[in-house]
């Protein structure tokens, strides 16, 4: 019973980090008051050079307090599996070798759809571990969830998959195809 109790306040402290973190820290507006310019922020603060820390503050600003990144991918047996993780976790978690290694996603292709305050957008990417690379070591498409609250836009959800041999980006999400 204790360690229910010690492990329900633990998930409950955590869940509320990132409410505060967000809260605490002011948004640039350049950021948040356009698709355009969330989208560019999310890019901006996971690329940089190896050695190069992240402005992970700027990051955590993008985020509603409960936002989902949900990594999907295939093992090498086949099996279709997808790893849930918070903001927070997400920089826990990649932030080290992003840091490290050096990594830069750029946007190559766009389709957006938007209903009153909500928008999907998806966003083909293309990954360097330098700005100097000719080509890219992955791709894939991140499929944002954006939420505008009246006074400025808010990542919910980002799902990703990266491009296989198997599962090439189809031509259509490539380049500006709003």
């Amino acid at each position: 019973m204790k360690k229910t109790k010690i492990a329900m306040l633990a998930l409950f402290f955590f869940s509320q980090l990132q409410a505060t973190v967000t809260d605490s820290i002011p948004a640039r507006m350049e950021d948040v008051s356009s698709v355009d310019g969330i989208m560019k922020a999310v890019y901006d603060a996971i690329s940089g050079p190896a050695g190069e820390k992240r402005n992970w503050d700027r990051m955590r600003t993008l985020f509603v307090p409960d936002a989902r990144m949900i990594a999907t991918g295939k093992r090498p047996n086949g099996e279709v599996v997808k790893r849930t993780m918070s903001p927070e976790e997400y920089i826990a978690n990649s932030g080290p070798f992003l840091e490290s290694n050096g990594f830069f996603e750029n946007e190559i292709g766009r389709k957006t759809e938007q209903y009153g305050n909500i928008v999907h957008v998806f966003s083909t990417y293309e990954s360097r571990k330098t700005k100097k690379d000719e080509k890219p070591f992955m791709r894939g498409i991140n499929s944002f969830q954006l939420w505008n609250d009246g006074k400025r836009w808010w990542v919910i959800t980002i799902l990703w998959e990266s491009e296989t041999k198997d599962n090439p980006i189809p031509e259509k999400y490539i380049g500006n195809t709003n």
